[in-house]
């Protein structure tokens, strides 16, 4: 079978070095696609906000599945029209994308499935927004309610602080996303993973991971779209998995499904593990990055395409999909200047180096070929390298030390990723 894979980034070009290992794969296209998924599909100049010659361009080249991989397209409403065109889509519609799409939208489905999450507020104007949170305890979460690429999220340790990131989301910086806020109490705990795979009725679970989200070493610094990530998860033990399927997951899916929503795609829940068991953060609809970075390295490849084709097909609950009993991990490697302005066009080499078969993989995230064919940075966050192991720590000492054997002297990176499970591993030996 021919497949369509959507996006260019880190999270894709693991999606398709997946994908790649499938024996049911025909040809594997990917629009847009960086250097590194070159490897492993044909990246053809696709507009994927074109939506006409998404389907036409699927029609020319016998496209039976297609995998959306970030979450622009899907609120847009992409999966619904190439459900209507009659071709199968790995990835929910508008209606239930609304689920990252809105952040007041997923606190009200909370609401009408008694789903537990933080107590909440929606404002749409930006004096009553002020007025509440001045009233609330701090720290306090303000979120825009719309899509802000991960940057619609301020944690406010101040009132203050709390007024300037509400004037900037009513001032127009997140743009339309930023029209309205949510306010929401402070969760204490630790935040997990959590990933199913859905066709609308079925549930498949995936393995659990965790990521770091602050720029620098011990957990400081502005939050990012994430630093590394490692799974399984340790905190998400047996006991919390039943219960986040069952308090969260399965009544999510029951009440799009009875909105006349079905959720078909894959379903990451962000978790805060608090003394009351775990809540809701947010929702996404598609893949985390960096968490599918170590989730692909630990699933059965040759598995991979017949659970995303069953997830947007129907069959699901009939599905296996077999995970290493490996711990993965991986690390980021950022340009200089994020999450701020990153220093784009700077030379990286030694990546085909220092990666290592099916232990070390190193996933393009925001790279580009130069005009003399070397490999530049061209993104805020640009290599993951991901790594496999016994423990936390075998599997962290291979990814540094890919690290250090790479020639990028305007990237950084955290020193630090997975120090909590190694501290549990620690604790446990």
């Amino acid at each position: 079978m021919n497949v369509l894979l959507i996006g260019s980034g880190g999270r894709e070009h693991a999606l398709a070095w997946a994908i790649s290992a499938s024996p049911r794969l025909g040809r594997l296209y990917c629009a847009p696609g960086n250097p590194g998924i070159a490897d492993v599909a044909t990246c053809v100049d696709l507009d994927v906000a074109d939506h006409r010659a998404v389907i036409g361009f699927c029609s020319e080249n016998a496209i039976a599945l297609v995998v959306v991989g970030p979450e622009v397209p899907l609120v847009a409403g992409l999966g619904d029209d190439l459900r209507q065109a009659g071709i199968a889509c790995f990835g929910p519609g508008r209606q239930a994308a609304q689920l990252e799409g809105s952040k007041a939208f997923t606190k009200e489905l909370c609401d009408a499935a008694n789903i537990p999450t933080a107590g909440y507020a929606k404002f749409t104007d930006a004096d009553a927004a002020k007025a509440h949170a001045d009233a609330q305890p701090l720290p306090i979460v303000i979120k825009a309610d719309g899509l802000a690429a991960g940057k619609g999220v301020a944690i406010a340790e101040s009132h203050e602080d709390a007024n300037r990131f509400i004037d900037d989301c009513f001032g127009g910086k997140f743009g339309k996303s930023g029209a309205a806020v949510v306010i929401e109490e402070f969760l204490v705990g630790e935040e997990a993973s959590f990933f199913v795979l859905s066709d609308g009725t079925d549930i498949l679970p995936l393995a659990t991971a965790q990521d770091h989200k602050r720029v620098g070493d011990g957990d400081t610094g502005p939050n990012t779209g994430g630093m590394g990530a490692y799974s399984p998860a340790p905190v998400m033990t047996e006991e919390l998995i039943a219960r986040t399927l069952e308090d969260i997951i399965k009544p999510t899916i029951a009440e799009l499904a009875r909105r006349g929503s079905p959720y078909q795609g894959v379903l990451y829940a962000g978790l805060m593990i608090t003394e009351d068991g775990p809540k809701l953060i947010e929702y996404n609809v598609r893949f985390g990055d960096p968490e599918a970075q170590v989730l692909m390295i630990r699933a059965d490849r040759e598995q991979v395409l017949d659970a995303l084709e069953a997830a947007a097909s129907g069959g699901l609950g009939e599905t296996q999909l077999a995970w290493s009993d490996d711990v993965a991990l991986t690390v980021v490697m950022a340009a200089d200047g994020y999450p701020g302005t990153p220093k784009k066009g700077t030379r990286i080499n030694g990546v085909q180096r220092s990666s290592g078969g099916a232990d070390v993989v190193i996933f393009h995230a925001g790279t580009k070929l130069a005009d003399d064919g070397s490999l530049v940075a061209n993104g805020g966050r640009v290599l993951n390298v991901t790594a496999r192991g016994a423990s936390v720590m075998e599997a962290r000492e291979r990814a540094y030390a890919a690290i250090d054997s790479l020639d990028w002297p305007d990237g950084f990176y955290r020193t630090d990723i997975g120090w909590r499970a190694i501290e549990r591993e620690k604790q446990s030996g």
